[in-house]
């Protein structure tokens, strides 16, 4: 069930019959893709059916229907999430822990309801994700809203980026189910149930958060929870979270006679329903149930904490009713945490691929859920100073799923005053450069240019496109060089010869050859780039811009203060702290002193700051003829401009080039001044600066 489209009259008809078939595949590749784990179609064939939907709604966008799979992500960010209420309230489960408490749970199912205990009830036994509850509002078909749980009766509406979702469907539809005892889809529903990340995806976010500095998050419930919860979509979009659905709230159009059933409906719905469900005949078969999944849980490739029982009938859930917040016709059982003592005998710091240093407690080796644990990650300094831990402590160390082992808590009590407090390194234990810990910032990080720990993710950098931009130097070639012992910093790509490279694999001496011009052309790179690709901490192409235009070279930058660093616009005490402390280390004027041997010494051309430019923020949009966005971009940067990817009333100027879209509107709509390309040229000259062809 979806909206019908609004076709105008000039849409031929082959038109629509091509856009209705297209959403119908890649609707139908979502759902084996991110429902049923059965993808049909490569990756490439999806690509290709996305850009003829992207194309054709572009073209005709009076064919855009909201549940389009275009729509899925790109609206603008929020500023904060509106209140929405539920229907019928999200009620929160009483805990059993034991099987007797299974049991008393049976026995006050059985005395409400009114029967002898030889009169089974049947129960419905599902797995107890540990993600983050949801509830998501259909109407007529259609997504209407998505909303977290909240208090239980008014949640938070974070519907853009429930869209971003692809196991949630955009609209009801019936799937692969060809039975005769399929369900009609409803006017109304509230469909329930968890938002969650696999292992694999948590690690992969974890990774990727590293490497960019941010702090990882603990378990992939947090991850999920703070996924889920961006003001910009676009973030949640790029974290592959996904959702089991496991129950309704209201529902019109529809009827049910047990919970099974509706998890069959969801199922044919396009949900994505868990397959590891069984009903039970009785109570006995619940906890056999919980006891074979006790160890099976383990091998799942998401977190689970525990499994929910339910009473099947929803007439005789009725008659059961609630208490408080919680349904008496449900339960959840939690299994026993992964827990062990064991003492801490020393802590050490590893240093990661971006420089951060990680405290890690290695500990006499203790078995935890099946696996013997002999290292726990400490996260960083605050984290052992607020857990208290030293050397010579008992903890309490758990592992849940696939995290990674942690410690718990202390066990003071048994602590005899011989044990060692811990204090973060002032020098990297690997390279013995100084280490630093920005105000505000949890992670310490070497900041040596040279360091060992983190030489890769430097060099990748250095040759990266943003920066020296060395075409053909990439990750596997960096490998390669890094594991045969032939660079140690980023200088060392420059003293290469053709016959070094030529042995490694999978690198013939055409491909040596252009690797080393590709080497050789980057020494021309303009001092803004060299000061970027230097991977100094918080600074970014603009700020490196900024610093390149106020010093003019490398030996001014270097020997500028932090206070004379603070100075220049737009650049504040953290990033001069950081600039100051990175040309204060002894490794970083050795890199430079080998930069310059090969003749990389550039100086930035500074162009004077303009009255007609000076604190203007300018936007370009549309396709540009005479130069790329980024060369426009720049050259107003160094006339005291500041370039700018969104139109607001804030904005100066746009400068609109061919095909400008929504930027262009927008401008228009506010009043903000438009120019074009050529005229923006025009003003170039009057400034003095000239475009090269």
């Amino acid at each position: 069930m979806s909206t019908p489209s609004l076709f105008d009259n000039d849409i031929p008809g082959e038109v629509r019959a091509e856009l209705d078939d297209l959403r119908h595949q890649i609707n139908q590749a979502n759902f084996l893709y991110y429902v049923k784990d059965q993808p049909t179609i490569s990756d490439a064939e999806y690509d290709r059916l996305m850009r003829r939907l992207q194309e054709l709604e572009e073209q005709y966008p009076q064919a855009a229907t909201p549940d389009s799979p275009t729509q899925r992500v790109g609206a603008v960010p929020q500023t904060e999430f509106a209140t929405h209420e539920h229907l019928i309230p999200m009620l929160s489960l009483a805990n059993a822990f034991n099987e007797d408490e299974l049991h008393a749970f049976d026995d006050r199912c059985h005395r409400f309801l009114g029967l002898e205990q030889d009169q089974p009830i049947e129960y419905v036994c599902e797995l107890k994700f540990d993600g983050l509850a949801m509830s998501l509002t259909y109407r007529d078909g259609l997504l209407e809203t998505g909303t977290t749980r909240g208090d239980g009766f008014r949640g938070e509406n974070i519907t853009e980026n429930v869209r971003t979702i692809k196991a949630i469907p955009l609209n009801l539809h019936h799937t692969l189910r060809q039975s005769l005892d399929v369900k009609p889809l409803p006017s109304l529903v509230e469909v329930r149930g968890e938002v969650i990340l696999t292992h694999e995806e948590f690690h992969r976010i974890n990774e990727e958060r590293e490497t960019s500095g941010e702090p990882t998050f603990a378990n992939p419930r947090n991850a999920a929870a703070g996924s889920v919860r961006q003001l910009d979509s676009r973030v949640t979009a790029r974290r592959n979270l996904t959702m089991f659905c496991y129950g309704v709230g209201a529902y019109e159009g529809v009827d049910f006679e047990t919970h099974y059933e509706i998890l069959i409906a969801l199922g044919d719905w396009g949900f994505k329903v868990n397959p590891n469900v069984m009903v039970a005949g009785n109570i006995d078969e619940v906890i056999a149930y919980m006891n074979e999944w006790a160890d099976k849980k383990e091998d799942l490739p998401y977190d689970i904490d525990g499994m929910v029982v339910k009473v099947n009938s929803l007439a005789q859930q009725t008659r059961l009713g609630s208490v408080a917040r919680s349904p008496r016709w449900a339960i959840a059982y939690k299994y026993p945490a992964h827990q062990a003592r064991t003492v801490v005998n020393d802590i050490i710091v590893q240093v990661g691929r971006t420089g951060a240093l990680t405290p890690v407690a290695v500990m006499e080796p203790v078995e935890v859920s099946g696996v013997i644990v002999s290292r726990a990650t400490l996260h960083n300094e605050s984290e052992v100073h607020r857990k208290d831990v030293r050397i010579g402590d008992t903890v309490v160390v758990q592992r849940a799923g696939e995290v990674i082992p942690e410690v718990v808590e202390v066990v003071k009590e048994l602590r005899d005053g011989n044990e060692v407090e811990f204090h973060m390194p002032t020098k990297c234990p690997v390279c013995g450069a100084d280490v630093e810990r920005i105000e505000g910032e949890a992670v310490a990080r070497c900041v040596g240019i040279a360091c060992p720990a983190q030489i890769r993710e430097n060099l990748i950098h250095f040759a990266s496109r943003g920066a020296m931009d060395i075409d053909g130097v990439g990750p596997a070639l960096i490998d390669q060089l890094i594991d045969n012992n032939l660079i140690h910093d980023p200088a060392d790509l420059y003293f290469l010869k053709k016959e070094n490279l030529v042995p490694l694999e999978r690198m013939a001496e055409k491909s040596a050859e252009n690797a080393i011009r590709a080497i050789e052309q980057s020494k021309s790179a303009p001092l803004s780039r060299l000061v970027y690709a230097l991977g100094i901490r918080h600074v970014g192409e603009r700020t490196a811009a900024a610093l390149a235009q106020h010093f003019g070279s490398i030996d001014e930058l270097r020997n500028a203060s932090e206070e004379e660093i603070a100075r220049v616009p737009d650049i504040g005490p953290v990033v001069a702290k950081s600039v100051a402390t990175f040309f204060d280390q002894a490794e970083t004027d050795e890199v430079l002193r080998k930069l310059k041997e090969v003749g990389i010494d550039p100086r930035e051309e500074k162009i004077k700051e303009t009255e007609e430019f000076a604190g203007k923020t300018i936007v370009f949009t549309g396709a540009l003829q005479r130069l790329t966005r980024e060369q426009a971009e720049e050259i107003v940067f160094k006339l005291g401009a500041k370039p700018s990817s969104s139109v607001s009333k804030k904005t100066n100027l746009v400068v609109a080039g061919e095909k400008a879209g929504s930027k262009l509107d927008k401008a228009q709509a506010l009043g903000v001044k438009v120019i074009s390309e050529d005229e923006f040229l025009e003003m170039m000259e009057r400034v003095g600066v000239s475009i090269e062809e």
